[in-house]
Protein backbone atom coordinates (compact mmCIF):
# COMPACT_ATOMS: atom_id res chain seq x y z
CA UNK A 1 0.00 0.00 0.00
CA UNK A 2 1.22 3.90 -0.68
CA UNK A 3 -0.32 7.22 -1.00
CA UNK A 4 0.87 9.62 -3.80
CA UNK A 5 0.87 12.86 -1.61
CA UNK A 6 0.64 16.33 -2.74
CA UNK A 7 2.00 18.35 0.24
CA UNK A 8 0.60 21.02 1.61
CA UNK A 9 -2.19 21.01 -1.05
CA UNK A 10 -5.64 21.07 0.72
CA UNK A 11 -6.91 17.05 -0.52
CA UNK A 12 -3.24 15.41 0.41
CA UNK A 13 -3.29 17.36 4.24
CA UNK A 14 -7.20 16.31 4.54
CA UNK A 15 -5.92 12.31 4.38
CA UNK A 16 -3.01 13.05 6.41
CA UNK A 17 -4.42 14.74 9.10
CA UNK A 18 -7.42 11.52 8.94
CA UNK A 19 -4.56 8.96 9.63
CA UNK A 20 -2.99 10.49 11.88
CA UNK A 21 -6.17 11.17 14.14
CA UNK A 22 -6.41 7.55 13.43
CA UNK A 23 -2.95 6.76 14.84
CA UNK A 24 -1.96 4.91 11.00
CA UNK A 25 1.04 5.03 9.41
CA UNK A 26 0.72 4.85 5.24
CA UNK A 27 4.15 4.78 3.05
CA UNK A 28 4.22 8.38 1.41
CA UNK A 29 5.03 8.46 -2.28
CA UNK A 30 5.95 12.63 -2.60
CA UNK A 31 4.71 14.48 -5.32
CA UNK A 32 6.08 17.97 -6.19
CA UNK A 33 2.64 19.62 -7.45
CA UNK A 34 4.48 22.65 -8.26
CA UNK A 35 6.66 21.20 -10.63
CA UNK A 36 3.02 19.71 -12.15
CA UNK A 37 4.44 16.18 -10.85
CA UNK A 38 0.94 15.15 -10.62
CA UNK A 39 0.57 15.54 -14.00
CA UNK A 40 3.30 12.81 -14.95
CA UNK A 41 3.03 8.99 -15.86
CA UNK A 42 3.34 7.68 -12.05
CA UNK A 43 -0.09 9.89 -10.93
CA UNK A 44 -1.89 10.19 -14.14
CA UNK A 45 -1.57 6.53 -15.08
CA UNK A 46 -3.24 5.95 -11.85
CA UNK A 47 -5.77 8.84 -12.25
CA UNK A 48 -6.40 10.52 -15.44
CA UNK A 49 -7.92 13.23 -13.65
CA UNK A 50 -4.36 13.99 -12.70
CA UNK A 51 -4.86 14.82 -9.01
CA UNK A 52 -4.01 13.99 -5.65
CA UNK A 53 -3.76 12.20 -3.10
CA UNK A 54 -3.95 8.64 -4.84
CA UNK A 55 -4.08 5.52 -2.58
CA UNK A 56 -2.91 2.24 -4.04
CA UNK A 57 -3.55 -0.74 -2.59
CA UNK A 58 -1.22 -4.18 -2.29
CA UNK A 59 -2.75 -5.86 -5.17
CA UNK A 60 -2.74 -2.61 -7.32
CA UNK A 61 -6.33 -0.94 -6.96
CA UNK A 62 -6.23 2.38 -7.30
CA UNK A 63 -8.71 4.88 -4.75
CA UNK A 64 -8.88 8.26 -5.52
CA UNK A 65 -10.65 11.00 -4.00
CA UNK A 66 -9.49 12.06 -0.39
CA UNK A 67 -13.20 11.19 1.46
CA UNK A 68 -13.15 8.20 -0.48
CA UNK A 69 -9.74 7.03 0.75
CA UNK A 70 -10.70 8.05 4.45
CA UNK A 71 -14.18 6.18 4.25
CA UNK A 72 -11.58 3.19 3.26
CA UNK A 73 -9.74 3.25 6.27
CA UNK A 74 -12.34 4.22 8.48
CA UNK A 75 -13.75 0.76 7.61
CA UNK A 76 -10.75 -0.88 8.31
CA UNK A 77 -10.21 0.63 11.22
CA UNK A 78 -13.65 2.07 12.88
CA UNK A 79 -12.00 3.72 15.96
CA UNK A 80 -11.93 6.58 16.90
CA UNK A 81 -15.07 7.00 14.95
CA UNK A 82 -14.23 9.74 12.59
CA UNK A 83 -17.48 9.63 10.51
CA UNK A 84 -19.95 9.03 12.98
CA UNK A 85 -21.58 6.54 15.18
CA UNK A 86 -25.66 5.05 14.17
CA UNK A 87 -27.92 6.06 11.70
CA UNK A 88 -28.06 9.72 13.36
CA UNK A 89 -24.63 10.47 14.05
CA UNK A 90 -23.22 9.47 10.78
CA UNK A 91 -26.04 11.33 9.23
CA UNK A 92 -24.87 14.56 10.45
CA UNK A 93 -21.28 13.89 9.59
CA UNK A 94 -22.16 13.09 6.02
CA UNK A 95 -24.65 16.35 6.40
CA UNK A 96 -22.28 18.89 7.78
CA UNK A 97 -18.99 17.36 6.09
CA UNK A 98 -20.70 17.92 2.76
CA UNK A 99 -21.86 21.97 4.08
CA UNK A 100 -18.23 21.94 4.95
CA UNK A 101 -16.85 21.11 1.62
CA UNK A 102 -19.37 22.21 -0.81
CA UNK A 103 -19.68 26.10 1.04
CA UNK A 104 -16.16 26.66 2.25
CA UNK A 105 -13.34 24.43 1.30
CA UNK A 106 -14.53 24.63 -2.87
CA UNK A 107 -15.14 28.30 -2.37
CA UNK A 108 -12.00 28.53 -0.96
CA UNK A 109 -10.54 26.99 -3.65
CA UNK A 110 -12.06 28.45 -6.54
CA UNK A 111 -10.53 31.87 -5.09
CA UNK A 112 -7.19 30.45 -4.75
CA UNK A 113 -7.16 28.78 -7.70
CA UNK A 114 -8.63 31.52 -9.76
CA UNK A 115 -7.47 34.97 -8.36
CA UNK A 116 -3.39 33.38 -7.11
CA UNK A 117 -0.87 34.49 -9.59
CA UNK A 118 1.08 30.61 -9.10
CA UNK A 119 -2.59 29.11 -10.34
CA UNK A 120 -2.47 30.27 -14.05
CA UNK A 121 -1.15 27.44 -15.30
CA UNK A 122 -3.42 25.14 -13.44
CA UNK A 123 -6.62 26.91 -14.54
CA UNK A 124 -7.40 27.59 -17.62
CA UNK A 125 -9.24 29.62 -18.12
CA UNK A 126 -8.22 31.31 -14.99
CA UNK A 127 -11.12 33.75 -14.30
CA UNK A 128 -10.70 35.97 -11.63
CA UNK A 129 -13.85 37.31 -11.16
CA UNK A 130 -15.44 33.73 -10.44
CA UNK A 131 -12.32 33.57 -7.78
CA UNK A 132 -13.48 37.21 -6.17
CA UNK A 133 -17.23 36.04 -6.32
CA UNK A 134 -16.58 33.05 -4.22
CA UNK A 135 -14.45 35.10 -1.33
CA UNK A 136 -18.20 36.51 0.08
CA UNK A 137 -19.30 33.30 0.00
CA UNK A 138 -17.14 31.48 2.29
CA UNK A 139 -17.00 34.51 4.28
CA UNK A 140 -21.28 33.87 4.55
CA UNK A 141 -21.02 30.29 5.33
CA UNK A 142 -18.35 31.12 8.31
CA UNK A 143 -21.04 33.54 9.88
CA UNK A 144 -23.57 30.56 9.47
CA UNK A 145 -21.21 28.25 10.73
CA UNK A 146 -20.50 30.26 13.76
CA UNK A 147 -23.76 30.55 15.14
CA UNK A 148 -23.85 26.96 15.09
CA UNK A 149 -20.99 26.24 16.86
CA UNK A 150 -22.40 28.77 19.63
CA UNK A 151 -23.88 25.46 20.88
CA UNK A 152 -21.31 22.61 20.42
CA UNK A 153 -17.88 21.67 20.56
CA UNK A 154 -17.50 19.74 17.02
CA UNK A 155 -18.98 20.78 13.79
CA UNK A 156 -21.36 17.64 13.62
CA UNK A 157 -21.76 17.25 17.25
CA UNK A 158 -20.49 16.38 20.44
CA UNK A 159 -17.09 14.44 18.45
CA UNK A 160 -14.25 15.38 16.42
CA UNK A 161 -15.25 14.00 12.45
CA UNK A 162 -14.24 14.38 9.20
CA UNK A 163 -16.45 17.91 9.08
CA UNK A 164 -14.19 19.61 11.19
CA UNK A 165 -10.99 18.10 9.36
CA UNK A 166 -12.64 19.52 6.04
CA UNK A 167 -13.08 22.62 8.43
CA UNK A 168 -9.40 22.56 9.61
CA UNK A 169 -7.83 22.37 5.79
CA UNK A 170 -10.43 25.18 4.71
CA UNK A 171 -9.91 27.86 6.71
CA UNK A 172 -5.69 27.18 6.85
CA UNK A 173 -6.06 27.45 3.15
CA UNK A 174 -7.90 30.63 3.45
CA UNK A 175 -4.63 32.85 4.23
CA UNK A 176 -2.94 31.88 0.25
CA UNK A 177 -6.43 32.89 -1.09
CA UNK A 178 -6.47 36.10 0.84
CA UNK A 179 -9.54 35.49 2.71
CA UNK A 180 -10.20 36.45 6.19
CA UNK A 181 -11.81 35.20 8.42
CA UNK A 182 -14.30 37.92 10.57
CA UNK A 183 -13.13 38.88 13.71
CA UNK A 184 -16.86 38.75 15.23
CA UNK A 185 -16.73 34.53 14.46
CA UNK A 186 -16.41 34.17 18.04
CA UNK A 187 -17.35 30.72 17.73
CA UNK A 188 -15.38 29.71 14.41
CA UNK A 189 -12.05 31.09 16.12
CA UNK A 190 -12.12 29.16 19.17
CA UNK A 191 -13.06 25.50 17.52
CA UNK A 192 -10.69 26.60 14.66
CA UNK A 193 -8.05 27.55 17.67
CA UNK A 194 -8.53 24.20 19.45
CA UNK A 195 -8.64 21.38 16.48
CA UNK A 196 -5.27 23.50 15.06
CA UNK A 197 -3.95 22.14 18.48
CA UNK A 198 -4.38 18.66 18.10
CA UNK A 199 -1.21 17.00 16.98
CA UNK A 200 -2.88 15.42 13.86
CA UNK A 201 -3.14 18.97 12.74
CA UNK A 202 0.59 18.99 11.66
CA UNK A 203 0.13 16.27 9.52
Amino acid sequence: MKLFDGGRAPNPRRVRVFLAEKGLEVPLVPVDMGALEHREQPVSSRNPLQRLPVLELDDGTVITESVAICRYFEELHPEPALFGRGALGKALVEMWQRRMELNLLNRVTAAFRHVHPAMKEWEVPQIPEWGEANKPKAVGFLKLLDNELANREFVAGDAYSIADITGLIAIDFMKPARIKVPEDCANVLRWHQAISSRPSAAA
